[in-house]
């Protein structure tokens, strides 16, 4: 049984959204090392990420992403070390990192969707990526994430608005 942690949402500006949380036993400076440190990202973000530097208005490049084709993206805002937010591929992606009260850290992404049926697809390949996070966050032990698939066909029976095309596949039936 695939455990979900997505959830989808509509922001206040009638947006639709997909959130995932997860919780480390870290400080919120390793967190967002985690979050905006391209070093950090490669262990489990989807695409390669370039940025001069964090601040609204610079320009991020994506490349080696075996799903899309490189492109480049807009910080939206950076406030470190607790929020960042940027535009990729259509939609825009925050990510906001919390201390919490018992000495760890809550990170929590928040996929802003160009288009509602993008939701099961999107939040699957979120708790994927978040997966790998979890597991190089752990020193690369314990097991590996679920399948991309699996995860998705959970979310579209959890009701997620879904039907978008799926980049690198013909045919998921």
């Amino acid at each position: 049984m695939t455990t979900l942690t997505g959830d989808y949402v509509t922001l206040d500006d009638g947006r639709p959204a997909v959130r995932l949380t997860r919780t480390y036993a870290r400080p919120v400076a390793r967190v967002w090392q985690y979050a905006s440190d391209p070093a950090e990202l490669a262990h489990w973000f989807p695409s390669r990420f370039e940025v001069a530097e964090l601040r609204p208005g610079a320009r991020i490049r994506f490349f080696d992403d075996p799903n899309m084709p490189e492109s480049t993206g807009t910080v939206l805002a950076a406030d470190a070390p607790h929020h960042l937010a940027y535009s990729w591929g259509g939609d825009e992606l925050r990510l906001d990192v919390t201390p919490l009260d018992d000495g760890t850290t809550r990170l929590t992404l928040t996929n802003v969707l160009a288009s509602a049926d993008t939701a099961a697809r999107n939040a699957a390949g979120w708790e994927v990526c978040l997966s790998a996070l979890d597991r190089a966050d752990r020193g690369g032990s314990g097991p590996a994430g679920p399948e991309w698939k699996e995860v998705y066909d959970a979310y579209v029976l959890a009701e997620f608005p879904s039907g978008a095309p799926i980049p690198g596949t013909d045919d998921l039936s």
